[in-house]
C-alpha cells in the first residue's frame, strides 16, 4: 500500500506543479484556451495522444472487445493509429490551423458560427458539445474506480472526488499550455506503463506462444464454433469489429476536445512531427490495451469477473481482475498509468466544453458584455461546474448500474463526432456546404443518439441495438447528408465563401529547404 499510495501522491504533485507554474500563460483568453497558438510539436502530439485514450479505453474498451474479438481487437488499435491519428494530422491539421487563424475561432461552434456566417449553428453546437461530453466524462470516473477499488478498497466516491479536484486545480490554474505539459508527462507514464503491464501479462500465462495457443484454445458456443476464432485475422464478428473501428478512429475527426489541438499549431514542421509522435503513441497505447484485453478470456472465472442478472459478463471487471494478481509495484504503476490517461482526457473535455459555452453561447447572447477578464472567469466557473456535474451522474451510473463503459462513450461519440465530422471537414474543403446541410446533419445524428439511449433495445434492428454501432452510422451517414442536402438547397453567398476560403490563398515566402517553388 506504501508503494501504490507514494506513486500517486508523486503524481498529483507534479500535475499540481505543472499548472501553478503554467499559470503566467493563462492571463487571457486565448492563453487559457489555445495556450497563445504557440505549443510545440511534440507537446501538441502527445497532448492529442493523452486525450485519446483514458481509462474508458483501458479498462472498458479493452476489456469488452478484448474479450468479443480475441487478438482481432488489436486492429481497432491499429485503426486509432492510422486513421485517427495519422490521416488526421495531414488531412485536417494544416487547413484547421490556417482557417481557424483566418476567422479567429478558438473553439469548434465559434468554426461554424464564422464558416457558415449563422450565428444560431454557433449557439446549437455549443450546446451538443456541452450536453453530450458529459457522458463521456462520467465514463472515465467509471473506469478508473474500479481500479481504485481493486488497489485501494476505497469508495467510488473518494475516487471520483479525488479525480475532479486535481483536475479542477491544473486546468483552472495552468489552462492549455499546463494540460499539454500534463499530456506530455502524462503520455510518457502511458507509454512506459502500457510496455510493462503487457510484459507481466505475457509472463504470468507463459510467454507470448504459450498465451496465443491458450487462448486459440478457447471456445465459445455463442459467439462462434469455429476453432480457434479467438486468435483468428477478423475474430468473430468482422462487421461489429469495422463498427467500433469506424467510431474510435474516424471519430477523431469530429470532436471538438480533439480538433482543438490542431488550433494551436506553431509551424509548418509541426504537422509532420505531430503526425508521426501521435501516430507511434497511438500504435503503443491503442494497440497496447486491445492486445492486453484480448487475452481476458484466459481469466474466465477467475474471482473478480462478475456476471450480470441474465449471467453474461460484466466486461469492466475484466481488466481490473486480470491486473489483480500484479506485484504491488506494478498495481501502482498501473494506477499512475490510467489515472495519467484519465486526468489528460478529463482536462481536455472540461477545457473544451467550459470554453465553448462562454465564447459561443453566453457570449453576445446571454450575456451582452463580456471583456476578457470576465470571459476567463466565467471559463474557469464552468471548468469546475462540469466537473461537478459529470461526477454526479457517474455516481448514479455507478449506483444503478445503467451501462457499460463502453456504451457511455459510444453515446457521446456519436452524437458528437456524427454531428460535427462532415460539416468540419467539408467546410475546410468544399464552398458548396450550405447551411442547412449543417442542420440536418446535427438533427439526424443527435436525434440517432437519443433514440439509441431509450428505445435501442426494443425498436431498433440487431445491429444498430448497440450504441457503439449506431455512433459509427451517425458519421458515416453525416458524410452523405452534407453533399446531398448541399446540393439540393440554396448555395451559400459566394463573396462570404471566398472570403474564408482566401486564407489558402495567400503568399508566404518560405526557405528553399521548405519549398523548391515552381517544380
Amino acid at each position: 500500500m506504501f508503494i501504490k499510495v507514494t506513486l500517486l501522491v508523486l503524481f498529483f504533485a507534479v500535475t499540481i506543479f505543472v499548472g501553478f507554474y503554467f499559470r503566467k500563460r493563462a492571463t487571457d483568453v486565448s492563453g487559457f484556451v489555445l495556450g497563445g497558438r504557440s505549443v510545440g510539436p511534440w507537446l501538441t502530439a502527445f497532448a492529442y495522444g493523452a486525450s485519446y485514450f483514458s481509462a474508458v479505453v483501458f479498462v472498458g474498451y479493452a476489456g469488452q472487445f478484448g474479450w468479443k474479438f480475441g487478438t482481432a481487437a488489436v486492429w481497432i488499435g491499429l485503426g486509432n493509429a492510422f486513421i485517427g491519428s495519422l490521416m488526421a494530422w495531414f488531412i485536417l491539421g494544416r487547413r484547421t490551423r490556417v482557417m481557424t487563424n483566418h476567422l479567429h475561432s478558438a473553439t469548434m461552434p465559434e468554426f461554424f458560427g464564422s464558416r457558415y456566417g449563422s450565428a444560431p449553428l454557433k449557439i446549437g453546437a455549443s450546446l451538443i458539445v456541452f450536453v453530450f461530453l458529459i457522458p463521456y466524462t462520467a465514463s472515465l470516473y467509471n473506469g478508473l474506480s474500479r481500479l481504485f477499488s481493486m488497489a485501494f478498497s476505497i469508495p467510488f466516491e473518494y475516487c471520483i472526488l479525488a479525480m475532479g479536484i486535481l483536475t479542477a486545480v491544473f486546468v483552472v490554474a495552468g489552462g492549455y499550455f499546463a494540460t499539454a505539459v500534463n499530456d506530455f508527462i502524462q503520455g510518457m507514464v502511458m507509454l512506459g506503463g502500457i510496455v510493462a503491464v503487457i510484459a507481466v501479462v505475457l509472463q504470468d500465462n507463459g510467454g507470448f506462444r504459450a498465451a496465443i495457443s491458450s487462448l486459440a484454445q478457447v471456445q465459445d458456443p455463442a459467439v462462434s464454433t469455429v476453432p480457434g476464432v479467438f486468435t483468428s485475422f477478423f475474430g468473430p464478428d468482422l462487421v461489429a469489429l469495422l463498427g467500433v473501428i469506424i467510431l474510435t478512429s474516424l471519430g477523431t475527426w469530429g470532436l471538438p476536445q480533439m480538433v482543438a489541438r490542431f488550433y494551436a499549431i506553431k509551424s509548418e514542421k509541426m504537422i509532420t512531427t505531430g503526425a508521426i509522435v501521435s501516430t507511434i503513441f497511438a500504435l503503443v497505447v491503442a494497440g497496447g490495451c486491445y492486445f492486453l484485453g484480448s487475452f481476458g478470456r484466459l481469466y474466465a472465472g477467475a474471482e473478480g469477473i462478475e456476471t450480470n442478472a441474465s449471467g453474461g459478463v460484466v466486461f469492466d471487471s475484466i481488466i481490473p481482475t486480470i491486473l489483480s494478481g500484479f506485484p504491488d509495484i506494478m498495481i501502482g504503476i498501473v494506477i499512475v498509468l490510467v489515472f495519467a490517461a484519465s486526468i489528460s482526457t478529463l482536462s481536455s473535455l472540461v477545457m473544451a466544453s467550459a470554453s465553448t459555452l462562454t465564447l459561443d453561447f453566453l457570449k453576445g447572447h446571454v450575456i451582452k458584455k463580456m471583456n476578457d477578464k470576465k470571459q476567463l472567469l466565467i471559463i474557469r466557473a464552468l471548468i469546475v461546474v462540469f466537473i461537478a456535474i459529470s461526477s454526479v451522474i457517474a455516481i448514479v451510473q455507478y449506483s444503478d448500474g445503467i451501462t457499460f463503459i463502453a456504451q457511455l462513450m459510444g453515446i457521446s461519440w456519436g452524437a458528437l463526432a456524427g454531428s460535427f465530422l462532415a460539416p468540419f471537414l467539408y467546410g475546410l474543403y468544399w464552398k458548396r456546404v450550405s447551411r442547412v446541410s449543417v442542420w440536418c446533419c446535427f438533427a439526424f445524428s443527435t436525434s440517432l443518439m437519443v433514440l439509441n439511449i431509450f428505445f435501442g433495445k426494443t425498436h431498433f434492428p440487431t445491429l444498430l441495438q448497440s450504441p457503439i454501432n449506431c455512433g459509427a452510422l451517425a458519421m458515416l451517414a453525416g458524410l452523405v447528408i452534407v453533399p446531398v442536402v448541399s446540393w439540393l438547397t440554396k448555395a451559400p453567398d459566394k463573396d462570404a465563401v471566398d472570403a474564408c476560403f482566401s486564407c489558402y490563398e495567400e503568399t508566404v515566402n518560405v526557405k528553399v529547404s521548405e519549398d523548391l517553388g515552381g517544380s
